[in-house]
């Protein structure tokens, strides 16, 4: 079995040496950057399964970091490390590209679980080639991403949104099972970022095209159709 390799951008030197040595307990290889250049400049350079990513960095901060990562792979797992716990913070970040927000202090087993859950998903999400519906189509190996033809850009979060609904088209999604499957279990539920991100992505694959496929059953969820249920 292939070794996962993780990356850790943290400039806290004792905090990222303990996480390099209990990941390693469990079977990972990591390398570590105490700055966000040195971040950039591994990415660049060698292939990671996953990246772990602080915000306050040196030279380059963890938003812009990952905003430069998410420009060349839209694929990879990016986790990140932050004592800013506001729902600001957390909307910045996912903005960018990052895919889980954990907050210091934190305890080892509930990142090890994040990592995890994010590792079985791309495990799982490379066996399925394509997901579509009507002329909408999801390349699953590259994430890219078309309707009627027409390429679609379309943020980490977005991606993985509609990768929710495209998986689970013609069934309603509850907000709990959207925010586990896209934001994590942990996630503030009361939040209404749901609505936000629904609304980027209707601008994207919606606005401009029929069907319409993105709905709203009111006061129970969302789903994805061609038609209204």
């Amino acid at each position: 079995m292939e070794t996962v390799t993780i990356l850790i951008v943290e400039d806290e030197q004792r905090l990222a040496e303990v996480l390099k040595k209990q990941f390693e307990e469990h079977g990972f290889s990591v390398e570590i950057a105490t700055d966000g250049y040195i971040g950039k400049q591994l990415v660049e350079t060698k292939s990671y399964n996953l990246i772990i990513l602080d915000i306050n960095l040196p030279l380059i901060n963890g938003y812009d970091l990952c905003k430069e990562i998410r420009k060349t792979n839209s694929v990879i797992p990016i986790i990140m490390l932050t004592a800013l716990g506001t729902s600001d913070n957390k909307v910045i970040g996912f903005e960018v590209g990052a895919d889980d927000y954990v907050l210091k202090p934190f305890d080892f087993r509930e990142l090890l679980a994040r990592v995890n859950v994010f590792l079985r998903r791309t495990d799982t999400g490379s066996k399925i080639v394509k997901l579509g519906i009507a002329d909408l189509e999801m390349d699953m190996s590259t994430k890219a991403v078309t309707r009627a033809n027409k390429k679609i850009d379309l943020t980490a979060k977005e991606s993985l949104l509609l990768e929710t609904f495209l998986k689970h088209q013609n069934h309603l999604l509850t907000r709990d099972f959207i925010i586990e499957q896209v934001w994590g279990i942990d996630f503030d539920p009361g939040t209404n970022i749901i609505d936000v991100y629904v609304n980027y992505l209707r601008k994207k694959i919606d606005k401009d095209y029929e069907p319409k496929l993105i709905r709203t059953k009111f006061g129970f969820g969302f789903y994805c159709s061609e038609r209204e249920m």
